[in-house]
């Protein structure tokens, strides 16, 4: 195996890791105003029964409407608690993946970088205003504060993934493209703009990712919480998951036809039985197997587009020529410096995501929340 290959190879890598988890904490943020609201059994059995009197009293409702935003926080805080110690490290997988591209593949990044730029300022600009969300949302117990920030991680929740997903499926599906000449060296570069990146099946591919991580982030907190939480986002889970199953073979189905392979057919052929097998799971109250299977999901899905890709960074539209990997690649030397550097360093940094996960293993419930007087509280 050649070094363009041996690091075409770990760019799959990083995105898998990427994808899978920023995936759930993606999902986590979505499902914020889904899972804030207790279900009505509890709430009523949790309240006294002295409240049922006070209904005739004016004070009984704001009385009412305090409790249930208190409860609403809570809740929010113990699911946001759930990816407190993980969401700023998932980040660290996209970066790496931004950085080996550069290094790695310069004519590559330089093109999509250049041709998707503004879709890319967006998932930056959404990125950074949700990770504010994260970071700032308990800095003042202010009820407008909070609102305004977890609004921010909601949409950011929501658009990110969308945009990702836009993204690769681009790459699979093809660019506009068009050949340079310098001299004698040929360069191919993006011949488009940014409307040429919305495109039915681009589309659609930003609707399957942030489906899968709906699904994905629901069955995260059916297996890091206790309680209504967890019953009601296993609940969550079964239903996304039948979307994301319908929108995933019509995905494949559509690249498939386009770019398949014979590995890229089997790849997404195992990705959409490890779906179902994650949504049988999760029927069956096995929620860490229900996880498996869409990280296996979104895992086989990164392999098929990438077997999609070969030989190619980036596939041409129609008759626009393809930049190849070969041609997008940085000189032997820079290759082999970098290959002696992830040696080194990506066991390291594996091993410190194992260990972080396995520190923070254990399950979370509302009664793990510090009772707060005001409606805004800590995000972590």
């Amino acid at each position: 195996m050649d070094l363009i290959t041996i690091w075409f190879v770990l760019l799959a890598v990083l995105w898998t890791g990427y994808l899978v988890t920023e995936g759930f904490d993606f999902g986590v943020g979505m499902l914020l105003p889904v899972l804030d609201k207790g279900s009505g059994a509890s709430d009523l059995e949790a309240r006294p029964q002295a409240a049922s009197h006070l209904d005739q009293r004016g004070e009984s409702d704001l009385d009412q409407r305090g409790g249930d935003q208190r409860e609403s926080e809570t809740r929010r805080r113990t699911m946001l608690t759930t990816i407190g110690p993980h969401w700023d490290g998932n980040e660290v997988w996209l970066l790496t993946a931004g950085g080996a591209t550069f290094a790695a593949f310069p004519h590559w990044y330089a093109t999509m970088f250049s041709g998707m730029y503004l879709a890319l300022l967006l998932l930056l600009v959404t990125l950074i205003l949700r990770n504010m969300g994260l970071e700032y949302r308990h800095k003042r117990h202010d009820r407008e504060w909070v609102r305004r920030w977890d609004l921010a991680i909601v949409a950011g929740s929501f658009v990110a993934p969308f945009l990702v997903g836009v993204a690769l499926t681009n790459l699979v599906a093809g660019l506009p493209m068009t050949e340079h000449m310098m001299g004698s060296t040929a360069y191919t570069e993006f011949d488009g703009n940014l409307l040429s990146l919305l495109t039915p099946v681009a589309i659609l591919g930003g609707l399957t990712v942030t489906a899968a991580c709906l699904t994905h982030g629901a069955h995260f907190l059916a297996l890091k919480t206790t309680g209504d939480i967890r019953t009601r986002a296993r609940s969550v889970a079964t239903r996304a998951g039948l979307v994301t199953a319908v929108l995933a073979v019509a995905l494949f189905v559509w690249l498939g036809t386009q770019r398949g392979t014979t590995a890229a057919w089997v790849a997404m052929a195992l990705a959409a039985v490890a779906l179902l097998a994650a949504i049988a799971a999760n029927t069956k109250g096995r929620e860490g197997w229900a996880f498996v299977g869409t990280s296996v999901t979104i895992g086989l899905t990164v392999v098929a587009y990438f077997l999609m890709l070969t030989p190619n960074a980036i596939n041409g539209r129609g008759d626009s020529p393809d930049l190849t990997l070969e041609a997008a690649a940085s000189s032997p030397m820079t290759l082999t410096i970098m290959t002696w550097a992830a040696v080194v360093f990506t066991p390291i940094m594996l091993a410190y995501t194992v260990w972080t996960y396995w520190v923070f293993r254990r399950r979370l419930s509302v009664e793990h929340m510090p009772v707060r007087e005001q409606a805004g509280a800590e995000a972590h």
